[in-house]
């Protein structure tokens, strides 16, 4: 049964491969731009790929976007952490005055616990607010960065030489391709380019 669902598969596999290479060798309309002609002509296919991972690694754009988005982690943690250690010195002392007996009253001591609950209930929620304000700037700077892309993919593929782009992160997309379909490098140019200006 086995055997006979992978056979099954392999003749659809083939069959839809070869309806993409008639498809596209046969169709030679005259609104087809000619660098499409051409491409099929040399026996390329009309499509091409992004390695992602190396578009972020050198995108000027996207290499600022890290490090702003990094800088305000660290700003935010470093407020975080500098606010918890004045609370945990508060509650030591706190606790420590508590074993002592150096409350005057019992309300006295219940209304400085009541405090310090509030003061960490504060720093739990500026812990929830930063944490959102960093989602948000992250996700504000994916939206630039994939406008910015499509903008520049669209002008980049004006002449319609390229019926598909895909996409590749560390080789999740695409397993394996002649290196020739790859745009990276001239993707990256070009949008660096346009970024300088």
């Amino acid at each position: 049964m086995n055997k006979i669902q992978t056979s099954v598969n392999i003749v659809l596999a083939l069959a839809v491969v070869a309806l993409f290479v008639l498809h596209f060798t046969s169709k030679q309309s005259t609104s087809a731009p000619a660098a499409e002609a051409v491409a099929v002509e040399n026996g390329a296919m009309p499509i091409a790929y992004l390695n992602v991972d190396s578009l972020l690694a050198n995108y000027t754009f996207a290499q600022e976007a890290q490090e702003t988005l990094m800088t305000k982690q660290e700003d935010a943690r470093l407020k975080l952490n500098s606010k918890a250690r004045t609370l945990q010195k508060e509650m030591s002392d706190f606790q420590q005055k508590y074993d002592n007996h150096a409350f005057l009253s019992a309300e006295r001591a219940q209304s400085e616990y009541q405090r310090l609950q509030k003061k960490q209930q504060e720093l739990e929620e500026l812990e929830a607010k930063l944490t959102q304000d960093i989602m948000t700037e992250n996700q504000k700077l994916n939206l630039q960065l994939a406008d910015s892309l499509t903008a520049f993919l669209n002008d980049y593929n004006a002449d319609g030489r390229f019926h598909v782009i895909l996409s590749n992160n560390a080789k999740d997309n695409v397993l394996m391709a002649n290196p020739s379909y790859d745009i990276t490098a001239a993707v990256v140019e070009g949008l660096n380019k346009r970024y300088k200006k």
